[in-house]
């Protein structure tokens, strides 16, 4: 990665990559307060889980409708702007949500809040790579894990506030605020301007064999993405149901899936930008792609609780920097216009999210939970091979 500046960052880009990790954190912050409340929610508005379900279908089909209207956005207002004012939209929404009267408010909120969390993450992430870029090295995975923190924190507080007996309304109004005030303030302290890299004059414009490469590019790189959602959901949809069913787990040690799996994928965030200055993208992600395949394959061979809870953390380490190498090499592809391939990859990812748990199910239901997870193993080899569409540096 070229280096825009020889000396050191200054004071003024230092702030910048500050607000950009704090927008990170934020975002995650806001939805994870809402989920452990999300069974009071279904008790107060009398749903069946049909309904609940339904209603939640509806933030992943707000990200897609949004979809790739948000690169002409962000050419038109800037990422910062969307960033900070999708924020504050974003928690608007999360509370409007959680104050829901009945189903078709409580579908609707998180419409918009898929909408807005789709522009907010496109946003944040080419906030994110512009001032990697001037910079000069790596810091986006630690952004994401920023982001992993922050759904953490979310989750824990959503946590306290629901055993402690804080009204609904009462607790998300409280974090909506306290997230919107400042994100209005930090605006003025990430990159203000055009996402537009610097002119070259003596660059050609891109021809029509370059966009072709283009859209074989953005099609691996989804695929990439897409992979780590396979991962990602094993960990959060089925890891407990596996542990407690498969393995016949109590309750506490069941829940332990989704946690090792989440703290390996944050520890690899925070020190996947090292590796990636070190070896390069490509090598870190066939590395993490092989890592993820191995061990949770052993996992599945060998049945075990410590063997699955080993097997959960390897896969989580294993893909942490798959989502920020997928972004990255999609902003930097040629022969498309500044936050295409950004938010074409997020939608791909995004459909991966709708696509992928009740595909698992499926599988489950016609064999084995255990048959199913082989998911994960093939998304690892699958990593690998596709690992060839980022690029070295």
């Amino acid at each position: 990665m070229a280096a825009i500046s020889t000396g050191g960052p200054d004071a003024r880009l230092r702030h910048a990559r500050t607000a950009v990790g704090a927008c990170f954190f934020a975002n995650a912050v806001l939805y994870a307060n809402l989920v452990p409340r999300l069974p009071e929610l279904k008790a107060e508005l009398g749903l069946s889980n049909t309904a609940l379900g339904t209603a939640l279908a509806a933030q992943p089909l707000g990200a897609l409708v949004a979809g790739v209207a948000v690169a002409p956005l962000m050419t038109r207002l800037g990422s910062a702007r969307i960033a900070g004012g999708g924020l504050v939209l974003l928690a608007a929404a999360v509370w409007a949500a959680a104050a829901a009267p009945q189903w078709g408010v409580l579908a609707g909120a998180l419409l918009v809040a898929g909408a807005v969390d789709a522009a907010v993450d496109v946003a944040q992430n080419a906030q994110g790579l512009r001032v990697q870029r001037r910079y000069g090295r790596s810091i986006i995975n630690a952004f994401h894990g920023t982001w992993s923190v922050g759904s953490l924190a979310g989750g824990l507080l959503g946590a306290a506030a629901a055993g402690l007996g804080v009204p609904l309304s009462w607790h998300l109004g409280v974090v909506a605020v306290l997230v919107a005030v400042p994100a209005l303030a930090g605006v003025r302290l990430l990159l203000p301007g055009s996402d537009d890299p610097p002119p070259d004059a003596s660059a050609p414009r891109p021809r029509a064999r370059a966009r072709s490469r283009a859209v074989v590019g953005i099609a691996a790189l989804g695929a990439l993405a897409a992979c780590a959602v396979v991962v990602e959901d094993a960990g959060s949809s089925w890891s407990a149901l596996y542990l407690r069913v498969e393995l016949d787990a109590g309750p506490a040690v069941a829940g332990l899936g989704f946690v090792a799996l989440s703290l390996a994928m944050t520890v690899g965030r925070f020190t996947g930008d090292r590796a990636v200055d070190r070896f390069g993208r490509r090598r870190v992600v066939q590395a993490g792609g092989l890592l993820s395949a191995v061990g949770f394959g052993a996992a599945l061979a060998m049945p075990s609780v410590p063997s699955t809870l080993a097997g959960f953390a390897l896969a989580g380490l294993g893909v942490a920097t798959l989502v920020p190498a997928a972004y990255t090499a999609a902003d930097e592809l040629p022969g498309l216009r500044p936050g295409l391939g950004l938010a074409v990859v997020n939608v791909l990812l995004r459909t991966g999210f709708l696509v992928v748990p009740p595909l698992v199910g499926v599988i489950a239901d016609a064999s084995s939970l255990r048959v199913a997870l082989l998911a994960v193993v093939v998304a690892g080899v699958g990593t690998a091979l596709l690992a060839r569409s980022v690029p070295r540096g």
